[in-house]
């Protein structure tokens, strides 16, 4: 029969005890980009679907590939001239193959999560076993590479197995993204140990958005404040997070970058925004709440 989710509780956000953000803020933002290793060989997130099947996919997986070759270094000197920290879901075979990028986000004091071994692979059917290496092979090659073992997750297309919040705990991660359905954090159940669900973003989403409603540049800049404009009015009476979730592939090229930073920029201008990294807000989360 037809299975409830048990992993959290229902929770009307205007019936919760009162929360609020380190500096009593109205809001908190978090950027978050997407780094994704992907195989030639297997269809995966594409411009041109019709061709997505072919192996060699050239098409596709060449324009997935601009975003690290060149898309992510444009969005590294944007996020340095508004001063923002990004966070980073990063598949650990990003560490093997694209090692610069990786460096640079670690010199950048940039925030790691940990994202898979690829965006080629799912972790839903996988067998328990092999979830759990793919699971610690991510934390420990981002490790090595970044310096930091991550704390965060999310799951490569937002993912999970029914064994997979327990695997997270077990490998020592602390929250996790893929449970999108809320603005502020709360408590996912575990069988043992804690973990905590940070809110993340299907609505603004550079893939939602523009591969999927075919926005138009200006329609992805306008899409950006008009959520921020209500989250941030939201937000005087019960606090809120706004993530913005990235791809270099989509928002790393020139026409679209501009108005990202554009965006960005209009954000940061507003009082009373805690323009924060995943991280900042888990810890927030578990010293002031317990996680």
């Amino acid at each position: 029969m037809p299975l409830d989710n048990t992993r959290y509780d229902f929770s009307a956000i205007t019936q919760r005890p009162p929360f609020r953000w380190p500096n009593g803020e109205r809001l908190a933002v978090w950027v978050c980009y997407n780094i994704e290793h992907f195989k030639v060989d297997v269809p995966s997130t594409s411009q041109t679907e019709s061709l997505a099947h072919l192996q060699p996919d050239v098409i596709n997986y060449a324009w997935r590939d601009y975003g690290l070759r060149v898309g992510i270094w444009r969005l590294f000197e944007i996020m340095e001239r508004l001063h923002l920290r990004g966070s980073v879901t990063l598949n650990g075979e990003v560490c093997i193959h694209e090692t610069p990028v990786v460096e640079e986000m670690a010199r950048l004091g940039w925030c790691f999560l940990g994202h898979g071994m690829t965006n080629s692979q799912h972790l839903t059917n996988l067998p328990e076993d092999e979830e759990r290496q793919v699971i610690n092979d991510t934390l420990e090659l981002i490790e090595r590479t970044a310096g930091k073992r991550p704390i965060g997750w999310l799951g490569p297309g937002l993912a999970e197995s029914y064994a997979t919040p327990e695997l997270l705990v077990e490998a020592g991660v602390k929250y996790v993204c893929d449970w999108a359905c809320d603005d502020q954090p709360f408590p996912i159940k575990v069988k043992t140990g804690k973990l905590a669900s940070i809110p993340y973003s299907q609505h603004i989403n550079d893939i939602g958005m523009i591969l999927g409603a075919k926005r138009s540049d200006q329609e992805f800049y306008q899409q950006i404040c008009d959520q921020f404009d209500v989250l941030y009015q939201d937000g005087a009476t019960i606090p809120r997070t706004m993530a913005i979730a990235l791809h270099p592939f989509l928002v790393g090229v020139p026409h679209r970058s501009k108005y990202l930073e554009r965006a960005l920029s209009y954000i940061a201008g507003h009082k009373d925004v805690w323009l924060c990294t995943a991280d900042d807000i888990y810890n927030w989360y578990e010293s002031e709440y317990g996680g």
